[in-house]
């Protein structure tokens, strides 16, 4: 009867789901629960102009209203509590019941007496006591606090480079479609001289490939450095912890989480739309105490935990720099060590979410490398820049692109020297990304005319 009665209030007030983990106190009052990929810590790196939502362009994305309305009354920080995953048994049932039980711990004349207390510290503490215990179970235990890494020594080749202050080229190789894998063995092979590392994207606008995890395998017995995309489309809480501890074996220490594009970016027959099991903050948070805390999800020990070089992805353009920095303060705090930025094509526009960063005491705390991509045709220009979400071309380069022709590759390799070089000096940026969307063979080129070739031998001997 509670439950029907919770549902006729909250439904249409806060378009109430019922998921029984309600989180209205934390967002601002409006409920997550509407987006429709599930993001419980924030908004996804998708958002179409307007700030409309990229997997249904009919409505704005509810993240940024919940942003806004925060920053509006100066809660913005409270957006930083690391919240937990859905508790499946509870879906469908009541909170207030919940809620209920919890006052009557704390004191139902202490609570009531708060509600009309002027001593806002008091206050905080009392609500604290009935609020945090139903939204923060013991299994999870998220705050907002930044988390540093628990060990002193780097685990990959990638974190000791980055340590070491030198400016890192990584790039990714396109997994194959099917089960052959000569191409991406000669792929591999022609750019691993070149970078310091190498992703592999997890099956990208949610379209199958071969796996990111099998793909990295290849590369780390091939002797490159892998990093292991893992989306959170297509993983669950079991999966994860699962799958991580097995990639350590194979020899995979860098590990990148995404929250991933929606199946509505793929082909048909679509998948589900309206829920991830995690996102990509809760997939930090669950790693980063594996390791650290030597802790599986559901409390078991780990006696001998993996060790992992833990990144994440970052959209500067997706929203304002102001709330995108809020988004990616959270995923620093939760474990985040790298981020590997979308694609960047406004080197102004990055500067500012660079700022923001820094305003957040966060550059400090994080490695950045910003994703750069070689255009190839201008076909390709304005595929990215209508399609892809996250992504924006300025006017003049997609002009630039039309004009160049038949050069058109040439141009494009053009406007990447001048961001490779608007990029290099700015405060914060440790090094590029280079997503090669399917064109390996040019990172040699790029990478040699850059300036930015490390020939391990000459390095070798410099430090003698």
């Amino acid at each position: 009867m509670l439950a029907r009665i919770e549902l006729m209030i909250k439904g249409p007030l806060f378009g109430c789901r019922m998921c029984g983990n309600c989180l209205l106190q934390e967002t601002a009052f409006i409920c997550p629960m509407e987006c429709p990929k599930g993001m419980r810590n924030g908004p996804c790196g998708g958002t179409t102009p307007g700030r409309m939502c990229y997997v249904d362009p009919t409505r704005k994305c509810v993240w940024y209203a919940i942003y806004s309305r925060a920053v509006r009354k100066g809660r913005e920080d409270t957006l930083l509590e690391v919240l937990p995953p859905l508790d499946w048994n509870k879906a469908g049932t009541e909170t207030w019941g919940e809620v209920a039980g919890q006052i009557k711990k704390v004191g139902t004349l202490k609570f009531a007496a708060s509600l009309f207390s002027s001593d806002k510290s008091s206050k905080k503490e009392v609500w604290d006591s009935v609020f945090v215990p139903i939204r923060q179970p013991a299994w999870w235990s998220g705050d907002r606090d930044y988390h540093p890494p628990a060990y002193t020594q780097p685990v990959s080749n990638l974190e000791n480079s980055l340590r070491n202050g030198e400016f890192v080229v990584a790039t990714e190789v396109t997994p194959p479609l099917g089960s052959a894998s000569e191409k991406l063995r000669r792929n591999i092979e022609m750019v691993k001289p070149f970078v310091k590392a190498i992703n592999f994207t997890d099956s990208s606008s949610a379209i199958p490939r071969m796996s990111s995890i099998a793909c990295s395998s290849i590369a780390a017995g091939m002797g490159a450095e892998p990093v292991y995309q893992i989306a959170a489309r297509d993983t669950t809480r079991t999966r994860i912890q699962g799958d991580v501890v097995g990639a350590c074996q194979l020899g995979v220490k860098n590990i990148l989480c995404v929250t991933g594009d929606s199946p509505a970016a793929g082909l048909p027959p679509y998948g589900n739309m309206n829920m991830n099991d995690l996102d990509s903050v809760q997939m930090l948070w669950i790693l980063r105490r594996m390791r650290d805390e030597k802790k599986y999800l559901d409390g078991r020990e780990i006696k001998n935990p993996p060790a992992f070089f833990l990144g994440a992805a970052s959209s500067p353009f997706a929203s304002d720099p102001e709330l995108q920095a809020i988004r990616d303060q959270k995923k620093v705090n939760a474990g985040a060590q790298f981020f590997q930025t979308n694609i960047i094509f406004e080197p102004v526009r990055l500067s500012l979410w660079l700022e923001q960063l820094y305003k957040r005491d966060v550059l400090g705390k994080v490695f950045i490398l910003i994703g750069l991509a070689p255009l190839k045709s201008y076909r390709a220009a304005l595929y990215l820049h209508d399609k892809v979400p996250g992504v924006y071309i300025p006017e003049t380069i997609l002009k630039r692109m039309e004009k160049a022709g038949e050069s058109a590759g040439e141009e494009g390799i053009r406007i990447l020297h001048e961001l490779i070089d608007a990029v290099k000096g700015m405060k914060g940026v440790n090094g590029i990304h280079l997503m090669t969307l399917g064109w390996e063979e040019v990172v040699e080129r790029v990478v040699r005319e850059a300036g930015l070739y490390r020939n391990e031998s000459s390095v070798k001997e410099k430090g003698k």
